[in-house]
């Protein structure tokens, strides 16, 4: 008999069952009897007719960083029971390393560069054009239940808040979207399709009262970071922020227990793009692009281990293929559950103004390298964003302690004010990519192969980031004017000075630690 599992696309409308058994000869033995026949067809109709729920459980702002990625002095206990349960991917990697634009990529299953979605957080978005369709509303067509939802416990100004964020870069209107926030609400046996999503652990980061004092002395900082009790505890703050993440996927998943429904849910759980510090979120680097991607239902392996590369643009044509739609021609992204796994050479990734700082960088990803082209170069990686000095206490820290001599090559590296117009990284002996290797003479030929496919990719997709932004949108200048006046607001509330020095904003991080008098 022939059978497929529920990950793999399904054969529509036509039975790909057969009535003879085989021997491994491949000769026919005897014809199956009448009975087992007729129960083998109802099962598989019944299969057919009922294709699992799916629930996308969504992170703001988060790298790979649980007990099951690996990562020490963390307490995941729901997120690492989810990876036992089904298949982990240690190649994830979003389209952009900034919300909107990786939002907006994902729900439509396509590069925000070829759809003119790759500005972040744009101002007066339009409506998608043709033929562009997001993912709710194919499958809201189709007849399936289509909710977005707060994961549950979410508070804000001391309320609980059920609407769930979407932050996406065209026009679009949640209440028609989606059938709701609550997929319980749907008709007997209709499938849905729960999008859960988690504030956590986007900035700002609740400050702890109390630090583990064994816990803050263990923490391991990334190498290009800074060893300075600040920076420790703001990573600290980090760690507990994705806990509080923990906790929120083992309500989801409860809820989906107590309803009955979990064993027969796909469940996914990843992040927008990666963590929310200085060489981390908005910058197209590993620290930006990497995320956790774990799945786990029906017809998905337990305790599997995925190291071949994954882009979050797959996630939408991975949906439709599972409820046995079909996969519009205009999506670049290709389906991870079922027999044919995307085999890729290499992914693409890119980054674009945000909000007040304007840049375009693209990245071309391949199992063993990272090559990444600033396509102006002239602009240093620390290119002012209102939002990041005015959330990040690593940007006032970075640049005092560059001051007084107290940085490394490494990190000081980044506050050059120009950067190469090409980095290439050797994801083998350089995992987290923090060492360009661009001007060593025999990565050349390597180099040169990697950038002649980016350019091709921009090519063929039509990259839409070397054009001005649509007349739609408010002028550059404007922009900038209006993100500092937020900045000035910010810190006008804090320290009464609207344009205070690093050395100011620095000692009020201090004290927002409780560091004060260090």
């Amino acid at each position: 008999m022939v059978s497929w599992d529920r990950g793999s696309p399904r054969p529509h409308g036509r039975v790909a069952l057969g009535i003879f058994r085989f021997q491994k000869s491949g000769r026919p033995m005897r014809p199956l009897s009448s009975f087992v026949l007729f129960v083998f067809l109802v099962i598989s109709s019944a299969s057919l007719a009922a294709p699992p729920n799916i629930v996308w459980i969504i992170a703001d702002d988060m790298s790979p960083d649980t007990g099951a990625y690996g990562l020490a002095n963390i307490r995941t206990p729901n997120l690492d029971t989810l990876s036992a349960h089904g298949r982990r991917y240690t190649r994830a990697y979003a389209s952009a390393p900034v919300c909107s634009s990786s939002r907006s990529a994902f729900i439509l299953g396509t590069y925000q560069t070829t759809t003119g979605l790759h500005a972040h957080d744009v101002e007066n978005p339009q409506l998608l054009p043709a033929p562009y369709r997001h993912l709710p509303e194919l499958l809201r067509e189709a007849g399936w239940f289509v909710t977005n939802a707060a994961a549950p416990g979410t508070m804000r100004n001391g309320r609980m808040i059920k609407k769930g964020k979407t932050h996406y870069n065209f026009a679009h209107d949640p209440a028609t979207m989606f059938d709701g926030d609550d997929w319980r609400q749907r008709r007997v046996g209709q499938p849905f399709f729960a999008q859960f999503q988690i504030t956590e652990p986007h900035r700002p980061f609740p400050i702890p009262e109390v630090y583990d004092p064994a816990a803050l002395a263990a923490l391991q900082l990334p190498a290009n970071y800074p060893e300075h009790p600040l920076m420790r505890r703001d990573w600290y703050a980090y760690l507990r922020s994705v806990e509080v993440v923990d906790q929120r996927v083992g309500a989801i998943l409860e809820q989906l227990r107590a309803e009955g429904v979990l064993e027969h849910t796909l469940v996914f759980f990843f992040a927008d793009h990666g963590r929310p510090m200085p060489w981390g979120k908005q910058w197209l680097s590993v620290e930006g692009l990497h995320v956790p991607l774990l799945i786990r239902g029906p017809g998905v392996a337990p305790a599997g281990l995925e190291q071949r590369l994954v882009s979050l643009i797959d996630l939408a044509p991975t949906v439709l293929t599972l409820a046995g739609l079909n996969v519009p021609a205009w999506m670049e992204g290709r389906p991870i559950l079922g027999a044919d796994f995307p085999q890729r050479g290499q992914l693409f990734a890119a980054r674009d103004r945000c909000g007040d700082a304007a840049d375009r960088i693209r990245a071309v990803i391949t199992p063993d390298h990272v090559l990444v082209r600033n396509f102006f170069p002239a602009v240093s990686r620390l290119n002012w964003s209102g939002y990041k000095e005015a959330s990040y206490p690593g940007m006032p820290l970075l640049r005092v302690l560059n001051a007084s001599g107290r940085l490394d090559s490494l990190q000081g590296e980044w506050l050059k004010p120009e950067r190469s117009a090409l980095e290439f990284y050797d994801l083998k002996a350089d995992p987290i990519g923090l060492h360009n290797r661009a001007a060593e003479q025999l990565r050349q030929p390597r180099i040169k192969e990697l950038d002649t496919l980016m350019a091709a990719w921009i090519k063929s997709s039509r990259d839409r980031g070397a054009l001005p932004d649509p007349a739609t949108q408010p002028t550059m200048a404007q922009i900038q004017k209006d993100k500092r006046r937020d900045y000035q607001r910010a810190w006008k509330a804090r320290l009464q000075k609207d344009e205070p020095t690093d050395a100011e904003r620095l000692a009020w991080w201090e004290k927002a630690y409780g560091l004060a008098g260090r």
